[in-house]
């Protein structure tokens, strides 16, 4: 009798734990928008959610995604139909340009990163030291062909309370002066 007592308990809690991981809704880059860590040296900081997003959050923007990205083409600012069809090209030129803008800057020494491109936009997001020379950094970023916007959505303190990013650990919990 104790054996399936037991048993029924180490079932009960394999549901339990089974429910909670299903019932979760999944995080997909449904986009396939490039994602990319580029430094490392910030101890702590929290990791960006990035592009990932629910399959109800994807379908609440989906019209938006369309109309953002098709409008660059119709108002003749693009010679793609999609804004969106540039960001892998960008995603390869930027890290050609970080290699060299780390030649001058350090910049890699002094910041933990990640880049997420969505429509010739990057945005900018993690944890810089606080000498860190941002304005360059930003700028030196926005000089990248084809590169329509640089959002900076950095910190300097990787235990604030409050982000101005949504993190992977905390993906619900709302954000400080979004920079989108």
């Amino acid at each position: 009798m104790k054996r399936v007592f037991e048993l029924s308990l180490a079932s009960l809690m394999l549901c339990v734990a089974a429910a909670r991981v299903y019932g979760e809704p999944a995080r997909v880059n449904r986009g396939h928008d490039p994602f990319i860590q580029i430094s490392k040296a910030v101890a702590d900081c929290p990791t960006p959610l990035g592009p990932f997003e629910t399959e109800k959050e994807w379908l609440d923007d989906s019209h938006y995604r369309i109309e953002r990205g098709n409008s660059c083409w119709i108002e003749g600012r693009c010679r793609l139909p999609n804004a969106y069809l540039y960001d892998a090209e960008i995603a390869d030129s930027v890290q050609r340009r970080l290699a060299n803008l780390n030649v001058a800057t350090h910049w890699r020494e002094q910041s933990t990163l990640w880049l997420t491109l969505q429509r010739r936009f990057i945005y900018v997001e993690g944890c810089v030291a606080p000498g860190f020379d941002k304005k360059t950094f930003l700028n030196e970023l926005a000089k990248t062909a084809d590169v329509e916007r640089v959002i900076d959505n950095t910190i300097t303190d990787p235990h604030a309370t409050q982000l101005p990013y949504r993190t992977q650990a905390d993906p619900d919990k709302p954000v400080l002066n979004r920079g989108n």
